[in-house]
Formats: C-alpha cells, structure tokens, sequence
C-alpha cells in the first residue's frame, strides 16, 4: 500500500475500526458475536441495550470494513446458518493488513488462508477465552496483567540433549486483585488430542517448570490450566496425569469452561515453585 492509498483510507477508518482490526490480527479469526463483545458491550445506560441492537451495530460496521477490503470472511459458518450473522467468522483483509503494517512500518506480509476446521474451531475457542477474560476485566471483576496469545505466549528452552525445545500455549494469563496475582498457562482442549498427546504436552511443561526460567523471570510458575470439554474428560485427563510419574500433578488444574472465569480470575493459591 502506497503512501497514498493509505492516507485515502485512514479518513474512512474510525479508532474503534482500527482496534476491529488491531483484533483481527491479533486473533487471526473473531466470530461477529465475539467482535461485539469486544467493540460494542452491551450498556443499559448509555449504550446498546440489549444484545441484539449490539450485534446489529456491529454488523453494520463489520459491513462496511468489508467494503472497504480491510475484513474478510470466512466461506466457512461455525455452528450452521441457521445462528444468523452472529456466527459469521471474520479475518483480516489484504487492505487491513498492509494498513496495519504500514501504520508501524513493518514489510513482512502475512498470508490469510481458509483454515481447516479443527484448526478454525480451536482458535475460536482460545479467542472466546480471551475475550471472556477482558470482559470481565472491562467490567471492574479483576484487572487483567497480562494475556499473551499464541506466539508470544510461546516458550523456548534447551534439553539435557541440548536440542531446542518449543512450548506453545494457547494462552498466557496473568489476572490481579487488591491482594493477589494469579498466572496461567491456559490449554484449550476440545477433546480431539488423544490422550498420550495430552500427556506429551504436560512433560513439556515439566521439563520448562524443571529448569526455572520462568520462575527466574517471574517469581514463580504459572498453573497449567487445562480447560476441558466435559467433566468425564476432565476425569481422564486428571487421572493420566496423577498416575505418570514424570508429572508433579499439582502443577496442573484440569477444568471445564463453566469453572474456566472463576479458575483465571485471582485466587488465593499456594504458590508452585
């Protein structure tokens, strides 16, 4: 995008589309649902009302970025047509992304490509944590340090062989109150990995917890919060991981989503060093 394309763009573009967008690329994929409660929360006094007027608005706007080329959506719907424009999923706009990139003067292109469906649900179902995280952040509950996102959650650490290791979280949380911190490493299970998968990732995470480099940077280790899609696969999971002897099992909390708020939220816990 030439200079002067972009400055005949920028007028048509307000500052909370350029935040739709900034999510965009920091999420790769939203849903419509997902970008209003975000962009457009719903406020009795003052704001959208109801969650339907919210989501209007935020179709009309997610039109018109469309229009303008800097979003896109996805050919593919999550959950049927038949849940409406709520559910349409949107990612960055070639337009959108060489606007972004020449706002901070960064050559590198990234590619936007229809992804697979495992690959679309799993990131939809990080993204809803996240954002679930920030509402309740927005809404005074707690104050929310940190949320990194995957790659910048990722870590990198070296073996006893000596090889380079990678481990990649979906989510880093760091979540506060008046008195306490709370710190996660968030898994987003939807129970397609095999449970020898699960435990692979688990080892990976001990052999980082093994050689202090978090707890060096931080002052301790993150709780390994695995958020799981139902209680009997929360019982496997914490069952594999109680009976391997390579795991410290009180390093990892296995949950469901309807405890996934209360779990990240601060907490008063003893410390895993």
């Amino acid at each position: 995008m030439s200079a002067l394309s972009l400055s005949a763009l920028e007028p048509h573009l307000s500052d909370r589309d350029i935040r739709i967008l900034e999510d965009l690329e920091r999420f790769r994929f939203l849903t419509t649902r997902q970008l209003q409660r975000l962009h457009l929360a719903v406020v009795p006094l003052g704001g959208h009302a109801t969650i339907s007027s919210a989501t209007r608005g935020t179709t009309r706007i997610l039109g018109r970025l469309e229009q303008l080329g800097v979003i896109t959506r996805l050919a593919r719907r999550i959950g049927g047509i038949r849940h409406g424009s709520s559910l349409i999923v949107w990612q960055l706009g070639p337009a959108g992304d060489r606007f972004l990139r020449a706002r901070r003067g960064d050559p590198k292109r990234r590619r936007y490509e229809e992804p697979g469906r495992t690959f679309l649900s799993h990131t939809l179902a990080v993204a809803d944590a996240a954002v679930a995280l920030i509402e309740q952040a927005n809404a005074g509950r707690f104050e929310l340090l940190e949320l990194e996102l995957e790659p910048t959650c990722w870590r990198s650490f070296t073996s006893s062989s000596a090889a380079t290791v990678s481990l990649k979280p979906d989510l880093l949380a760091v979540t506060a109150d008046a008195t306490t911190e709370t710190h996660s490493f968030v898994e987003i299970d939807l129970g397609s990995e095999h449970l020898p998968a699960v435990l692979r990732k688990c080892r990976v995470y001990q052999r980082y917890h093994d050689t202090r480099i978090e707890q060096e940077g931080r002052g301790l280790f993150p709780a390994v919060v695995w958020v799981v899609s139902d209680p009997l696969r929360a019982t496997r999971i914490r069952t594999a991981i109680d009976t391997d002897r390579h795991l410290a099992s009180e390093l990892f909390w296995i949950i469901t989503p309807e405890s996934m708020s209360r779990q990240l939220a601060p907490y008063p816990a003893a410390v895993i060093t």
